[in-house]
């Protein structure tokens, strides 16, 4: 009998030690819970590929890139001297020495009454005065009106675009419309009435849907070249000294030239007339520049290296793509220019610095507006200047603020093959509602922002982009004296780079095409040269329909030609047995004829 030894069993294997999943970022996570709430819903995070903290980044950089509308705004139509008039100006010693005017005449002098030379150089300090206060009321209606503009862009539209007074749109308004301290055909408060009038037409078309259809209107190679245009007009407004860098200067010969001087080597320039008796007054309608001549010392400006150098931040955080570029570029320089005595100050010891310095050191300002709210006033409805002020503004919102707001969704992507993009009707609604809002708070019409680029390349894609922009906005009220401290030389270099990533539409012109490839040029070099959107628009479609007119009156013509043989082919058959085999010789004949 055999027995079988038996072998004990193999031991188990032992359990395969699974790693655990790793732990998500906060971020992520965070992103991942907003993206399923009923706000990621609503604003459609996951539809559009983007997160939670993308928008709040790309609404952050937007705002920072427009925060100088706060104080530039405020400056130019201030210019304009809003309310003020003479009533406020003082009585003055003939001696300015003396500022106690009831030693005045015991002293020999005599008291001048004001009069309308009281709101020129040397201008009074009553009125003076009241533009300061102005100054504020305006810096509040900006801040507000903006706020009001992104709010409604981002609930209804859903789209990151930012709202804001235009540039351009103010200039006009204060130097060319009310003059420079009143000195044009149309007071402040009937021009606000302007304006306002000018948005309720503004919103009426948007209301009917005639805006869209006019957006569609645009030729295909004016809607392309249009956000590379926009891009080239950034670029040169950061080259500038005024909200820029300051590389590009001034010349005389050439119209502009290499700048970068220092301020001291910086002189302001004006149009004036020569008397025979060697009298100089300023020619009608001129206005005095800020200093934009550089009369030496070019390339020694501390502030255009210290702008170079947040160029350089922004760049190399680009190349390298970090996020959040821009942002880190604008406070870089920011924070340095606000260490007073050094050369790139952002508050010199001038009057104007100390002045700035001053309101900068209060932090946190709350200014009710005083003068400029509800200030508008209908009494010079008659004049034609009232009239044609009104038609301007109309017809260059019109283009500006459409071709804007269209080449702004373009960049962003959501213009689709028929032209239309989601959110657009309650977007060409946003801004004319605005426009209406911001002339009752006193400012210019109110547009679409171009710097909104700035946050759709850091990802913003929508509306809560544009809530963030107006949560600042709403902070600026407060904040202020913070926000308009930043200065120009911070703004530029993201409007350069903005303006260098505008550029890729170029590819989409059909460059082989010469009735394509003239009008987008056209469209494209204007808008810079010319500082106005618009011109640029309109300079692209007039292009346009000069080069395709040949081609179109034949067409019209070819087709007139084809609907008159038709008929008269339906005529010879009419004339035949029923079967169109009668002999319609008169018909023939016609036809013969006509081709």
């Amino acid at each position: 009998m055999e027995v079988q030894s038996t072998q004990p069993p193999p031991p188990p294997p032992p359990p395969v030690m699974t790693a655990a999943p790793p732990k998500q970022k906060l971020l992520t996570r965070l992103n991942s819970y907003a993206a399923e709430t009923r706000i990621g819903k609503r604003f459609k995070l996951s539809q559009r590929k983007t997160t939670f903290t993308t928008e709040l980044r790309a609404g952050t950089t937007t705002f920072l890139t427009m925060a100088y509308i706060l104080a530039v705004n405020a400056s130019i139509l201030s210019d304009s001297g809003g309310p003020c008039s003479v009533s406020d100006c003082i009585p003055l010693c003939s001696n300015r020495s003396i500022t106690d005017l009831s030693t005045c005449t015991s002293s020999g002098f005599r008291v001048i009454q004001p009069d309308v030379s009281c709101k020129f150089d040397p201008v009074n300090p009553g009125y003076s005065d009241c533009l300061s206060k102005v100054r504020k009321d305006l810096i509040v209606a900006t801040a507000a009106s903006s706020l009001i503009g992104c709010v409604i862009m981002g609930l209804f539209a859903n789209l990151p675009l930012a709202l804001a007074p235009g540039m351009g749109s103010n200039a006009y308004f204060a130097y060319t419309v009310v003059g420079f301290h009143g000195s044009g055909n149309v007071s402040y408060q009937s021009a606000l009435a302007v304006v306002f009038l000018e948005g309720l037409l503004f919103l009426f078309i948007s209301a009917i849907g005639f805006r869209a259809k006019l957006a569609k209107l645009i030729p295909k190679p004016v809607r392309i070249s249009s956000s590379a245009g926009i891009g080239l007009f950034l670029a040169f407004i950061g080259l500038q000294n005024n909200q820029g860098i300051g590389l590009v200067g001034y010349s005389s010969s050439t119209l502009v030239t290499l700048g970068a001087c220092p301020s001291s080597s910086r002189a302001m320039l004006a149009p004036v007339l020569t008397g025979a008796n060697g009298t100089v007054t300023l020619i009608p309608g001129g206005t005095v520049s800020d200093d934009i001549y550089c009369l030496n010392h070019r390339m020694e400006s501390p502030t255009f290296w210290l702008g170079i150098m947040g160029f350089i931040i922004i760049a190399y955080c680009l190349v390298k793509k970090v996020k959040g570029a821009l942002i880190y570029g604008i406070v870089f320089v920011t924070a340095v220019s606000w260490f007073r005595n050094t050369s790139v100050t952002a508050f010199p010891n001038t009057d104007a610095g100390n002045s700035s310095y001053e309101y900068f050191k209060k932090i946190v300002d709350v200014h009710l507006i005083e003068k400029t709210a509800g200030a508008l006033s209908f009494n010079s409805i008659t004049k034609g200047a009232f009239w044609e002020a009104l038609v301007t503004f109309l017809y260059v919102d019109i283009l500006d603020t459409t071709g804007t707001l269209y080449s702004m969704a373009r960049f962003a992507g959501f213009v689709d093959e028929k032209g239309d993009f989601e959110g657009q009707y309650f977007a060409f609604m946003s801004d004319a509602t605005s426009i209406v809002v911001g002339s009752l708070l006193g400012t210019s019409p109110v547009t679409v922002f171009v710097e909104s680029s700035t946050g759709i390349r850091e990802g913003g894609r929508t509306g809560l982009t544009a809530l963030t922009a107006a949560w600042y906005f709403f902070l600026a009220l407060f904040f202020t004296p913070l926000l308009a401290s930043i200065p120009a030389w911070a703004v530029g270099p993201p409007l350069i780079l903005v303006g260098v990533m505008m550029m890729r539409s170029v590819v989409e012109i059909n460059w082989e095409d010469m009735r394509e490839a003239i009008p987008a040029f056209v469209t494209l070099i204007l808008m810079p040269l010319t500082y106005s959107i618009a011109y640029g628009l309109i300079g692209g479609i007039s292009t346009y329909i000069v080069l395709h007119l040949w081609d179109w009156t034949l067409l019209m013509f070819d087709t007139l030609v084809k609907k008159k043989k038709k008929k008269t082919v339906t005529l010879l058959d009419s004339n035949g047995d029923g079967n169109g085999n009668g002999n319609g010789h008169v018909a023939v004949n016609t036809v013969e004829t006509l081709v």
